[in-house]
């Protein structure tokens, strides 16, 4: 079997004196849609930004295309190819949806062209002249993601890219994740939307605390559902 595209192990995380992550360990193989689930404040969201470069402190190992970068800056790591999307979305009031388009800088070529990303969001083509704040959640969540896909980056992590919003919504950013891992992206998905995640991802892992509990294949999933209720109360 092929090295994973990332590899997390033994990673561990802290918020000033706050110890969040207690040795985490994970593989995502290249071009999956692997989900991280577990309760509020297990450690997903945390994982994520750990992954980036973005939290206070990190200790353990995460190897991206077999390259170290628990030691690295996250523009470093972003320049390797991987790209947060986060849960607020970080859209800029002072800019209109062009200008938030076209922010990030390109790191790695084979990004999405900025007309293949209206493919995937064609509200965003209508609203390209609007604030970016005056966007409704779901459209603010499709440029929070079309922006990344122009940087070049191949490995996206998602954080909760489903919170809050429609149901129609919802079933559109699925459709969008199904069609980028056809084009060869690589996704790591935070969800608490599990109904969502199981139309999505290929593997999950479960977090508890601060560690990884349990993992299984989305063809387990039936097997698994009584452990899942206990583990996320779905």
């Amino acid at each position: 079997m092929a090295a994973p595209l990332l590899a997390v192990r033994e990673l561990e995380a802290w918020y000033g004196e706050s110890h969040v992550l207690h040795g985490v360990s994970f593989d995502v193989r290249e071009g999956e849609v692997v989900t991280l689930l577990g309760r509020n404040g297990a450690g997903k969201t945390t994982t994520l930004k750990s992954i980036m470069g973005i939290v206070g402190k990190r200790k353990g190992s995460i190897a991206y295309e077999g390259q170290e970068t628990i030691g690295a800056s996250s523009d470093r790591i972003a320049r390797l190819g991987i790209a947060f999307c986060p849960e607020e979305r970080g859209i800029f009031s002072s800019l209109d949806v062009k200008e938030n388009l076209m922010l990030p800088p390109l790191v790695r070529p084979g990004g999405l062209s900025v007309e293949q990303i209206f493919e995937l969001f064609p509200n965003l083509k209508e609203r390209l002249a609007s604030q970016g704040t005056k966007l409704s959640g779901g459209e603010q969540q499709m440029l929070a993601i079309g922006r990344i896909l122009r940087t070049g980056a191949r490995l996206l992590l998602l954080d909760e890219p489903t919170e809050g919003l429609a149901p129609v919504i919802i079933q559109q950013i699925g459709r969008t994740i199904a069609r980028l891992k056809q084009q060869g992206f690589t996704i790591l998905l935070v969800e608490q939307n599990f109904r969502f995640a199981s139309t999505v991802a290929d593997r999950y892992y479960v977090m508890e605390h601060g560690k990884v509990i349990d993992a299984f294949a989305n063809a387990e999933l039936a097997a698994n559902m009584d452990k899942l209720h206990d583990y996320l109360g779905v």
